[in-house]
């Protein structure tokens, strides 16, 4: 039994059921919040006790500190878990839980406040002896000093934001000339999104890798490294899919971009379940950030090493020593796909609307991380990630092919989501072969994108669209139903919240809405 008796989740969606499901096993009491748009999620059906926050704006809600100790003391909660996202790394709601003597589920306030700062954590790596890239150890007040620091690092370089994350306030400088448009747009992306506009200047790793090592760690001193993943696969910083353990890696980089890993999160004191991030390349490794917070690809480490990270974070916020974690050995490989409720054909713009249809996929190695249901709105409060696919084999090939089962089993009706181009690339030599680097999404992207079309010079397939909908509005004609089985009668392609025409389909819509993907060994 867990020392904590009632834990309060202070979060929403996939990651809050994720820790409700944990909690219940562990046999402790769940108490959810949620806000005006999340009254019929599922964390809040499921839980053993229920709050509302406020309205459906996150600000109003899921970030409300006051609140949520409030409903903690209110109920009786003597932990709370942030999953990722909103207060999971908010040093504030730490003090809070203190004061009122309620386990935080989570790091501690000391790597929080270095880790979350870009500049604070290269220093504090630089004197831990963990490599990081050739950059700024203080920020660069102006364009003139990011020019200097330039100058003296060798283009092209990075600029970062020192208190960034997410992907934001990052801009990728080639020459001199670059840099101030760069620097104003980074520096005010920044300010705007976290309320510092400091940038440093790093050097540009070519062709990276990102390569992530798990640690958990406990209150007694006890420090561990859970492996690696790989999660190179990603558009503007966001990760598309992920997978563990890590392969095609140089001789003995395994082992030492781990330890490098454990001696990072030592040099802040660090316990509970967070990742130590790396840019991977040539047979060199640097480190690149480190989330202190539970990650989304969390899951792929818990199937190829059999351990449950968010009962590990719960017992060693309730002051218990962990088990001897450091012989854990990987058991096969294992690959997650986010199923984001985006058009990738329309710059990956949310889409929004009701499920009106779903199917979730089963079988041999499948795992469903997820608060989807038939007749659930998506609404723009919500993040666009809506579910997670999980998929796991004996090796790296057996988790491949059973992620694309899965992808051809799922079905998500009402919106579009971004299944299909999980499945395209999954296909690709780059991926298949371990050949990808943090810009092949963004490469692929641009070589696969689908050409807009004029479709006034195809004037006979124009007419002949607007002959069908005339007899359809009569109703002297039956609608034809789409090819491969879709979801309804129509002559067109649904696509998102708009339509193109029959067989010029978004390649990347066919998966999760019904139709069969595109494959290129088949065709």
């Amino acid at each position: 039994m867990a020392s904590l008796k009632k834990v309060l989740i202070a979060n929403r969606g996939e990651i809050a059921l994720r820790i409700l499901r944990t909690c219940r096993e562990m046999g402790i009491e769940t108490v959810a919040v949620y806000s005006e748009a999340d009254r019929e999620a599922l964390h809040v059906r499921f839980a053993n006790e229920a709050y509302l926050l406020g309205g459906p704006a996150p600000a109003d809600s899921y970030l409300r500190i006051d609140k949520i100790i409030e409903i903690a003391k209110a109920c009786g909660a003597d932990g709370v878990h942030p999953g990722f996202g909103f207060l999971a790394e908010n040093a504030e709601l730490v003090a809070a839980c203190e004061a009122e003597n309620i386990a935080f589920i989570g790091p501690p306030v000391r790597a929080m406040e270095v880790m979350g700062d870009k500049l604070a954590s290269r220093q504090a790596m630089i004197a831990a002896g963990v490599p990081v890239v050739p950059g700024t150890t203080d920020p660069a007040q102006d364009v003139a000093a990011a020019l200097a620091a330039a100058e003296q690092i060798g283009y092209p370089v990075m600029l970062k934001a020192s208190a960034g994350g997410g992907g934001k306030g990052i801009r990728l400088v080639q020459a001199p000339e670059d840099m101030e448009t760069a620097f104003t747009m980074a520096s005010g992306e920044a300010q705007n999104a976290f309320g510092d506009g400091r940038m440093y200047v790093e050097k540009m790793v070519t062709e990276p890798r990102h390569i992530e090592v798990q640690v958990v760690g406990d209150q007694h001193g006890n420090l561990y490294a859970i492996g690696t993943r790989e999660c190179s696969i990603q558009r503007r910083h966001q990760k598309v899919i992920e997978e563990a353990p890590a392969v095609n890696l140089a001789d003995g980089v395994t082992e030492r971009i781990q330890e490098a890993a454990v001696a990072a999160a030592r040099a802040v004191e660090y316990f509970s379940a967070g990742t130590v991030e790396f840019l991977y390349s040539r047979g060199e490794f640097y480190f690149l950030e480190m989330n202190t917070r539970l990650q989304v690809e969390h899951p792929v480490t818990e199937e190829v090493f059999g351990v449950d990270l968010v009962e590990l974070m719960i017992r060693a916020a309730g002051g218990e020593e962990l088990p001897d974690l450091s012989q854990l050995e990987p058991r096969g490989h294992a690959i997650e796909v986010r199923i984001n409720a985006e058009d990738p054909a329309n710059n990956f713009m949310p889409s929004l609307g009701r499920i009106s249809g779903l199917r979730m996929p089963f079988g041999p190695g499948a795992r469903v991380d997820g608060a989807i249901y038939h007749g659930m709105e998506i609404t723009p409060y919500s993040d666009a990630m809506i579910a997670k696919l999980i998929a796991s084999g004996a090796d790296r090939e057996q988790a491949r092919r059973r992620m694309m089962r899965m992808l051809q089993e799922l079905h998500i009706g009402g919106v579009t989501t971004s299944a299909g181009l999980a499945m395209q690339i999954l296909q690709t030599e780059e991926f298949v072969e371990v050949r990808a680097d943090t810009n092949f999404v963004e490469r692929y992207l641009e070589e696969n994108r689908t050409p807009q079309r004029e479709f006034a010079d195809d004037l006979e397939e124009v007419a002949a669209i607007v002959a069908t909908l005339h007899r359809l509005h009569q109703g002297v004609a039956p609608m034809r139903r789409e090819s491969g089985g879709g979801d309804g009668l129509t002559p067109w392609v649904s696509v998102g919240r708009g339509r193109v025409l029959s067989g010029r389909a978004n390649p990347w819509a066919a998966v999760g809405r019904g139709r069969a993907p595109l494959d290129r060994t088949n065709r």
